[in-house]
């Protein structure tokens, strides 16, 4: 079957996914519809070849696949908008919306629809994007075709639903979280002596390098620190000033906090 995806919500993670799709060449532009209530916003992404609209109705009608990438607070407006024009034998829903079960989902909508719940980051715009991917046994299927479809722009991997709230805060919000490490990086080497545009090249240049490491070899963190650790040297004394400072400990504690709040922000009532 020929492959037409909407996008319902173009804000920063949509636009993340139609973006990266496109890049990875398994998609043509004119294969993705997007919609946004403001379509002037979207003026960017017809200039890009891009199907725009503010109907979501006319989105779902043209296409097979239907993204969501609205906000928790707006789902169930789309919900009522988009649910008589879905047909159980045509569309797959993929939801990135936190929070949102699999069952609150096909509830509200009323229809046996198959139904994927993704979470990518938005690193998906380079194919750089892990994807925690969850849904019901009986939607194999659909599964499978999300796969597909993310391994175009990244890593997937397959989970266990009730852990979506935890992946959220681990990969999603992650990216925050580790551009904020590098960028503490980049300003601890302006302050040892480097330029702001140098200190911030070599931050996330290292860090990269080391993420490369752990993907490259699978091992252990702590293998590859202990390799530039030696006894009384430098890298340990700062490791230790770190973590005297709280470093892992503060990084536990917000993916804790995230994990928690990203449980509790939909509700279906």
């Amino acid at each position: 079957m020929e492959q037409k995806i909407s996008i319902i919500g173009c804000g920063n993670i949509g636009s993340a996914i139609a973006n990266g799709l496109v890049k990875s060449k398994k998609y043509e532009s004119n294969d993705i519809i997007i919609t946004r209530r403001k379509i002037n916003t979207l003026a960017e992404f017809s200039e890009k070849g891009f199907l725009t609209n503010s109907d979501n109705k006319k989105a779902i009608e043209n296409s097979n696949i239907v993204i969501l990438a609205v906000t928790p607070q707006q789902l169930n407006v789309v919900l009522d908008d988009i649910k008589s024009d879905l047909k159980v034998d045509k569309h797959i829903i993929l939801s990135v919306v936190s929070g949102a079960s699999v069952k609150q989902i096909k509830t509200y909508l009323g229809i046996n629809v198959p139904v994927v719940r993704i979470m990518p980051n938005t690193a998906i715009a380079i194919q750089e994007s892990m994807t925690c991917i969850a849904a019901d046994a009986t939607d194999s299927e659909a599964v499978e075709l999300a796969k597909d479809i993310f391994n175009s722009v990244g890593k997937t991997i397959q989970i266990n639903e009730d852990l979506m709230g935890a992946a959220t805060a681990l990969c999603a919000c992650g990216t925050a979280f580790f551009l904020r490490a590098v960028r503490a990086a980049s300003q601890g080497g302006i302050e040892i002596g480097f330029h702001a545009s140098e200190s911030l090249i070599m931050a996330a240049q290292t860090a990269k390098g080391a993420a490369a490491m752990l993907l490259k070899e699978g091992k252990h963190p702590e293998r590859e620190i202990d390799k530039v650790t030696t006894p009384r040297g430098i890298t340990i004394s700062g490791l230790n000033q770190m973590e005297h400072n709280g470093f892992s400990s503060s990084m536990i504690k917000g993916i804790v906090t995230a994990a928690e709040k990203a449980q509790k922000i939909y509700s279906n009532d």
